[in-house]
């Protein structure tokens, strides 16, 4: 057993007083110096709840890896004060979702998304993906708010185009999204009703988009996933469908506006480093992994437990503990990357842990990449000027890391 387990492991107390400061809104605001005060007790600390928190990057690759560690989102429900959170429509869409279910009814589903959820269909995305890039920039002048004007509206787009969500639908989403993923950071009556309402309105409306896309396919994912199926793998129902079409639409903008947004002030910050990208465009795809790594949309993963006694990379863990891999931790875990505080984006000491790793990989990756490698060169050389134009605000929330308002200016 690794010393520094077994060291952590008296001290609840500390645990305790740095998951609070990680809590409060300084610390939702910059984790990072929580981050290595955490470090300092472990690369994983049990805490005063008994589950296992783990912060470094070995350590959190091992688990996200480990099959012996399945979801449980019931318990955790249940504990939350919802034993009926199989009725309630927010919980039940988001935790009987593909994020949240095990195998073989994990297997199944993601087998049928990922028959049409391709590398290829991704690749063919680009010229489109260019062109919307392109169309947003000509709208972007003066002094605005980057989430409303491109990070929210860029990737919404694009998943809306693979989707087959008409143009004039996209827009009522970003407010429904963020109150449905709530449940991911606030299980309390009022929020949870409010997600009730908004899990509602964007379930009814992919079971009737479904339903006219069975009459009339077109070239969109909707189209593709309603004739997903074989008799090896039997085809969604309608409530899978709306529920598999409402999960890659919030994930296809909540992370990748997430990217735009942390990658975008992460450069303004760093501005020899937003230099380099305007002037080496080839810096693109390592550019957008050291951002994903420096400041992580997703800050950690949790929900899952052993289901035995068992032993991963030299970590004990008995059965029924849980686990919180703490992804924005093991993304700056100096063991790993050299100057792990710094942002230098030709960088080259293995891919970040921002989307997960298994079979819960995050099936939307290759998708946020492609965007934030259009548009965040595109940016720095059509608005050389770009800059910060006030305070951003920050979004609030341990697990989901971004802005809800970034002012910016463009000369």
């Amino acid at each position: 057993m690794r010393e520094t387990f077994h060291s952590v492991t008296a001290e609840p107390t500390s645990v305790s007083t740095v998951m609070a400061q990680l809590a409060s809104p300084a610390g939702q605001a910059d984790p990072y110096p929580v981050y290595a005060r955490l470090r300092e007790l472990g690369d994983a600390v049990v805490g005063p709840d008994d589950s296992l928190i783990v912060s470094g990057y070995r350590e959190c690759s091992a688990l996200l890896r480990e099959p012996r560690l399945r979801k449980n989102p019931g318990r955790l429900l249940v504990n939350a004060g919802f034993p009926d959170w199989e009725q309630r429509p927010a919980l039940r869409t988001m935790f009987k979702s593909i994020l949240m279910i095990n195998p073989p009814e994990h297997t199944r589903l993601r087998g049928l998304v990922s028959r049409v959820f391709t590398a290829r269909r991704i690749a063919e995305l680009r010229p489109a993906v260019e062109e919307i890039a392109d169309r947003l920039c000509d709208e972007f002048d003066g002094a605005v708010d980057f989430i409303d004007t491109i990070a929210f509206p860029f990737p919404v787009t694009v998943i809306g185009e693979l989707l087959g969500v008409p143009a004039e639908d996209r827009p009522r989403f970003r407010g429904l999204v963020n109150d449905w993923s709530m449940v991911l950071e606030i299980l309390n009556p009022p929020a949870v009703d409010r997600a009730d309402r908004a899990a509602t309105e964007i379930t009814d409306y992919f079971l009737e988009l479904a339903e006219r896309r069975r009459r009339a396919p077109r070239q969109d994912l909707i189209s593709a996933l309603t004739s997903a199926g074989d008799a090896q793998q039997p085809a969604l129902t309608g409530e899978e469908l709306a529920r598999m079409a409402a999960l890659i639409l919030a994930a296809g903008f909540e992370t990748t506006t997430g990217l735009l947004a942390n990658g975008l002030v992460a450069l303004l910050e760093h501005p020899a480093q937003g230099d380099r990208l305007r002037r080496e465009p080839e810096l693109a795809k390592p550019a957008v992994e050291e951002l994903l790594r420096y400041d992580a949309p997703v800050q950690m993963i949790y929900g899952r437990a052993a289901v035995e006694d068992l032993v991963v990379d030299e970590l004990a863990l008995h059965a029924g503990q849980r686990v919180i891999t703490v992804l924005g931790a093991a993304n700056r875990d100096p063991k790993a990357f050299a100057a792990p505080d710094e942002l230098i984006l030709d960088r080259h000491q293995g891919a970040p842990l921002s989307f997960g790793a298994g079979i819960h990989h995050c099936l939307g990756a290759a998708l946020a990449r492609l965007e934030a490698q259009v548009m965040l060169p595109k940016l720095l050389t059509r608005f050389p000027n770009l800059q910060l134009d006030g305070a951003p605000e920050h979004r609030p929330g341990i697990t989901i890391h971004s802005y809800a308002k970034l002012p910016v200016a463009t000369r």
